[in-house]
């Protein structure tokens, strides 16, 4: 029982002395077992209303962010600037959430859940607010809708993934997937508002509306989130971490993956277009799309504590890479698009859940701050380039007027990225089962 153990060391230590990782642990190979560990969790209790209040947080954090793509091809119509530039303004936003991760679990760590959360939805609320302000100027959208809202953005995402870990032992994946399902909702809700307000009123008055109702519903969410046991380990970083080949796969294949993540959600829209559908079938996608990864996210949350958080990843990787590989390019007409927008959606989705449970599984609660704060911030390369690397691929074929051929590029581009990162996650599966390797 000393390697279960050792996943769980008490707040603010760190365990000293290399053990092997449980493969049921992490694979679910023995799921009638029930973890021990040294600090018991209450498996629920107040742990159901953080899992709310984390859930709101979440609603509007990623559904605000998912749903780029839908302001953006309004944007375009305008002739604001084009789809790569606007692409990258909402990477941006996605990019700075992993490049301050460490930041924000230090937030956490000084000031608490509480106060971190409710600060990040100040920020993404004013960020969207004054957003209203910029659509005129591309400039001005990078610093608010992609600075400021991307340190909010940060900020929530944090505390949403380190917090329900403090209550939850068994019912974590569950518990992750309620909280993740919340964005999934928010992106669907969000682009349908959206498309509401923009056919209604403008850019501006939109960014304005959806700030002002986030901040009215997201602060009293953010109340409700405090900590268990608030972490006062002065330990910023995990140095030795990096020669321990368990953490560096899941850190290659976070990285590798999010290349991927956002290039179905930002150039739906568009591709919709190019099939000569309306803008509301091209804002449905997207609402098909998030509210499909909220069934992924709640469903591999769920999985994760059937048969394991590792293989819940590996087959969320494993079906996005399919359906970008061989749905999405075939789909020329509305029914196959929609049939890859479900199956994509709730892979994405899957990722997002599974990711912070593994996490969790491999290093224990106690940690999982700063492990999961230096994993997202390996994610700032694919958040930051992976949708306008696709842009640029896409203007490079023709454009988004030139046919579905022009988009086949950056399509087989996010898919390879997808397949790279399953297999990755793939090759730590065969290495827990040969023991090869030890936990630090």
């Amino acid at each position: 029982m000393a390697a279960f153990q050792s996943l769980s060391q008490p707040s603010g230590q760190v365990d000293s002395h290399p053990s092997s990782i449980p493969l049921s642990r992490l694979t679910g190979d023995d799921a009638t077992r029930p973890l021990q560990v040294t600090d018991s969790k209450p498996n629920g209790g107040y742990g159901w209303v953080v899992v709310f209040g984390c859930s709101v947080i979440t609603f509007w954090f990623v559904g605000t962010t998912y749903s780029w793509g839908v302001i953006q091809a309004s944007l375009v119509a305008q002739g604001l600037t084009s789809t790569s530039t606007l692409s990258f303004v909402g990477s941006v936003t996605v990019a700075l959430n992993a490049l301050l991760a460490l930041v924000s679990t230090r937030f956490i760590r000084i000031f608490g859940a509480r106060t971190t959360g409710m600060l990040g939805i100040t920020l993404l609320s004013a960020g969207e607010i004054l957003s209203g302000f910029s659509t005129k100027n591309v400039g001005g959208l990078f610093f608010t809708t992609g600075v400021i809202m991307g340190i909010g953005v940060s900020f929530c995402f944090m505390v949403t993934s380190v917090t329900p870990a403090q209550y939850f032992s068994t019912k974590l994946g569950l518990a992750n997937g309620i909280v993740y399902a919340g964005g999934g909702i928010g992106g669907s809700v969000i682009s349908f508002a959206m498309n509401g307000l923009l056919s209604r009123l403008d850019p501006a008055w939109t960014f304005r509306i959806i700030g002002l109702v986030t901040l009215g519903t997201g602060l009293p969410a953010a109340w409700l989130v405090k900590e268990r046991a608030p972490i006062r380990s002065n330990i910023f970083i995990e140095w030795r971490l990096f020669s321990n080949p368990t953490f560096l796969l899941i850190f290659t294949a976070g990285a590798i993956a999010t290349f991927t993540l956002f290039v179905p959600p930002f150039f739906l829209p568009l591709y919709a277009h190019s099939l000569s559908l309306s803008s509301s079938v091209g804002a449905g996608l997207v609402a098909a799309f998030t509210f499909s990864s909220a069934i992924g996210r709640l469903g591999c949350g769920y999985l994760c504590d059937i048969i394991g958080p590792l293989n819940s990843l590996f087959l969320a990787l494993l079906f996005s890479a399919i359906s970008m590989l061989t749905i999405w390019p075939a789909s020329t007409t509305l029914a196959p698009l929609i049939v890859f927008t479900v199956v994509n959606g709730i892979a994405n989705g899957g990722f997002f859940s599974t990711m912070p449970t593994v996490i969790g599984a491999m290093f224990g609660h106690a940690r999982i701050g700063v492990v999961m704060g230096m994993v997202v911030t390996g994610w700032f390369g694919g958040y930051l380039m992976g949708a306008p690397v696709a842009g640029y691929l896409l203007q490079a074929y023709g454009g988004e007027d030139s046919g579905l051929s022009a988009y086949h590029p950056a399509i087989f581009f996010a898919g390879s990225m997808a397949t790279a990162a399953a297999g990755l996650v793939l090759m730590m599966r065969l290495m827990l089962e040969g023991r090869v390797f030890r936990k630090v």
